[in-house]
């Protein structure tokens, strides 16, 4: 059984690596899979935040955060402050990509940064970032300043309460991102979906944007809606994906 895994997994990032060697760029669409192996939580599976917490999508509100500051933060301190995620596999992979000249965008769904740690350059944030926080005067602090602040944290200079810069639930996606990641995908031979359900919207929309004539590359442990329209289809870990794809990239095997 192990044996058939993995040679499936081979053969798998092996079509991987001819797709993006055939192209002349790529654009990658991640979200929480992408940093599930990296210790991150994500929300739907059976060991996500919602499972765990299923009152999550009303605590992570501006509403709630302005009502129940105390209760918001210590929520989101232990959800998204609590720990220090490195980037895993798919992360460097990416980087590395992206310093070849083989990888156009990064666009993801996710706020904890691991894409700007792994050292990609061109990444749009659609929901946000995580390692930033700002008050109602724009003044901007970072996560390591606002872990040394108490329970709720207040702007220093104009006393007013700061908040994450991430698009909580009730509040829409910036528009500037949406506008890019459209060019992107627009714009691009290859589309690399990774790591996400494609049922979180408007997000996942984006990906229609695509021409008809790009290739389509989906990589998830389970089924996603664009499936059955995808030109290659991974059911496998994505980082062990990406590292089997760039030994295959590099060496030309």
């Amino acid at each position: 059984m192990t044996t058939t895994v993995s040679t499936q997994l081979l053969e798998s990032a092996r079509a991987l690596a001819d797709m993006i060697k055939a192209a002349d760029s790529f654009v990658f669409f991640g979200g929480a899979g992408v940093s599930t192996e990296s210790g991150v939580p994500d929300f739907r599976s059976h060991k996500g935040i919602y499972t765990n917490q299923p009152s999550a999508e009303t605590m992570l509100t501006p509403s709630y955060m302005e009502r129940h500051p105390e209760s918001f933060w210590e929520f989101y301190r232990e959800l998204f402050m609590s720990f220090d995620p490195k980037p895993n596999a798919c992360h460097i992979a990416l980087a590395e990509l992206e310093s070849l000249g083989k990888l156009s965008h990064v666009i993801t769904q996710n706020v904890d940064g691991l894409h700007q740690a792994a050292g990609s350059r061109n990444v749009i944030e659609l929901h946000g970032t995580g390692q930033r926080f700002y008050c109602r005067r724009r003044h901007n602090f970072s996560l390591e300043q606002v872990r040394a602040m108490p329970l709720v944290p207040i702007c220093p200079e104009c006393g007013s309460p700061l908040r994450p810069d991430i698009v909580l639930y009730e509040e829409p996606l910036n528009s500037d991102n949406i506008g890019r990641a459209i060019d992107a995908i627009a714009g691009t031979p290859l589309l690399i979906i990774g790591g996400t359900s494609l049922s979180v919207y408007p997000a996942a929309g984006l990906i229609n944007y695509r021409q008809r004539s790009a290739k389509y590359v989906v990589i998830n442990k389970t089924t996603t809606p664009g499936d059955h329209r995808a030109d290659l289809v991974i059911y496998e870990p994505i980082g062990a994906v990406f590292a089997a794809a760039m030994l295959n990239f590099e060496t030309g095997n």
